[in-house]
């Protein structure tokens, strides 16, 4: 994993990174193809969350999951309720995610948060990840 050439931050609450990781995929901005379709196979990817709980305004503020896109094209799951967004067939991507434990903001230091205002960005859902703040986040939030 040390010679990644791109990376990527995916921004999803605590709860439904559990999901994901439990089924080994990712899905952004409500199941859009948009964000999954720029990943590329053996791309790595971290997911920051915000909250604990999708809609909460309790603040968690912690990267939750870090791991490589295992697939080559993104695809469709089967249909999923969304309460007021309605039924959904969201496009994915396999994520082959390592064990790994939380890191809040305060035990990383990544060159993503060194910009002024670099938190706004995240409203996009994915970001660019140079691939060394990867391998900041893999050195600190590993299994030993």
């Amino acid at each position: 994993m040390n010679d990644l050439h791109r990376a990527w931050l995916g921004v999803v609450s605590a709860d439904h990174t559990q999901r994901a990781v439990e089924g080994g995929f990712i899905q952004l901005n409500h199941g859009k193809r948009y964000g999954v379709a720029r990943l590329r196979e053996g791309d790595g990817f971290a997911i920051y969350s915000p909250t604990e709980r999708y809609r909460s305004k309790e603040p968690l503020r912690a990267f939750t999951a870090l791991g490589v896109v295992a697939d080559t094209a993104p695809y469709q799951a089967e249909p999923m309720a969304m309460g007021d967004r309605g039924t959904i067939q969201p496009w994915r991507r396999r994520i082959e995610f390592l064990p790994v434990h939380r890191a809040t903001l305060r035990e990383v230091d990544l060159k993503l948060t060194q910009a002024p205002n670099w938190g706004y960005q995240l409203r996009r859902g994915l970001v660019p990840l140079e691939p060394d703040d990867f391998e900041v986040l893999r050195e600190v939030m590993s299994i030993s």
